[in-house]
């Protein structure tokens, strides 16, 4: 084998394990951003809008009902 195809190989290996590695930590970024947001939604969302009811009709402003929280999910 010719001394030179290593020169050649190892950076394109160690290119592909880098790429990879950055993949994987990105999608693993997203699906953990996705997750934070959809229970900040469905969790948080409801007891805020509560709160700021409250809130409101202390001071004695009317509100309009919060819109309703929906998902679309597309993996199911």
């Amino acid at each position: 084998m010719n001394p030179y195809w290593l020169v050649v190989v190892f950076p394109s290996c160690l290119q592909l394990f880098f790429f990879l590695r950055w993949l994987h930590r990105r999608t693993r970024d997203d699906e953990i951003r996705r997750a934070f947001v959809r229970d900040m939604a469905v969790n948080h969302l409801p007891h805020l809008y509560h709160a700021l009811r409250q809130i409101a009709g202390h001071l004695g402003i009317e509100l309009q009902d919060p819109p309703p929280v929906q998902f679309l999910e597309l993996k199911r």
